[in-house]
């Protein structure tokens, strides 16, 4: 088992989150999203298969429990966080949430690879590269039932504040809690760490920025991300007990070996 799918998945210290709360009554005390399971965002191309039969016996709703109430204290915060990050809008960060809202693995691998210091790409590295997005469907088979049960509308429901992606109709009907991102993003970098353990730290701290680029973007709030890291750490846990992905894990290992003896990768800006 990893030791690194075990590390706490806790940002609630992020500087983002000390943001005041909001004045005035909260729309979205009572909203509730329709019941969907609708794919995040344009040019989303469904993934292989994942390894896990059905959710893995990982019920998200056990793991997680409930969201923050809109009017709780933290759900006030939450709301203060996205009216005040909606000025990152065209910013660095904006550009970053933008490339990491991309699930496909193409960016994902490029930012892992500088994080890593190792070129990690369907060229270089074919078997992690199908292992991760495998990975990206055992993830939804555990983060959308939650969704549907929780159906937390979105921060950027009922209003026209700037977001970072296109607002089509999954900002409506797709629900907020936990995030997919933020799971998919912890359970990559755990799984890279686990490759590249001497940049576990960077590798790790990428893959928070990864869920944290949610916020930025405007789709999402703190809690969802943290929930959305606990459940990536207990899939990941979960996945080493299955054969498959242990076998491709060991072939992975082989190929990103393969790929750092042959330098580090490229457009980093080391």
């Amino acid at each position: 088992m990893t030791r690194f799918a075990l590390i706490a998945a806790v940002a609630s210290g992020l500087a983002l989150a000390s943001c005041s709360t909001l004045d005035g009554p909260n729309p979205f005390a009572a909203a509730k999203v329709p019941v969907a399971m609708t794919p995040p965002s344009a040019g989303w191309v469904k993934p292989p298969p994942g390894y896990l039969t059905g959710n893995g016996g990982l019920d998200a709703t056990v793991i997680l429990g409930p969201p923050p109430e809109p009017t709780s204290p933290r759900g006030k915060a939450e709301r203060a966080q996205f009216k005040e990050t909606r000025k990152l809008a065209n910013t660095p960060a904006w550009s970053q949430a933008i490339a990491d809202a991309d699930l496909s693995g193409k960016n994902g691998m490029k930012s892992f690879s500088c994080a890593a210091g190792v070129t990690l790409s369907a060229e270089a590295t074919p078997t992690l590269a199908h292992m991760l997005l495998r990975m990206t469907d055992d993830a939804a088979r555990i983060y959308q039932p939650a969704k549907a049960v929780y159906r937390r509308p979105r921060p950027p429901v009922g209003n026209t504040a700037p977001i970072c992606v296109p607002r089509e109709a999954w900002i409506e009907t797709d629900g907020s809690y936990p995030s997919g991102h933020g799971l998919i993003g912890w359970a990559w970098a755990s799984v890279i760490a686990e490759l590249v353990p001497d940049q576990a730290s960077p590798i790790l701290a990428r893959g928070k920025a990864f869920g944290d680029s949610r916020v930025v973007c405007g789709v999402h709030f703190q809690s969802d991300i943290e929930a959305g890291r606990y459940l990536g750490s207990a899939l990941v846990t979960r996945l080493h007990d299955d054969p498959d992905f242990m076998s491709d894990l060991a072939k992975a290992r082989v190929e990103v070996a393969a790929s750092r003896a042959g330098g580090p990768p490229a457009g980093c800006g080391r």
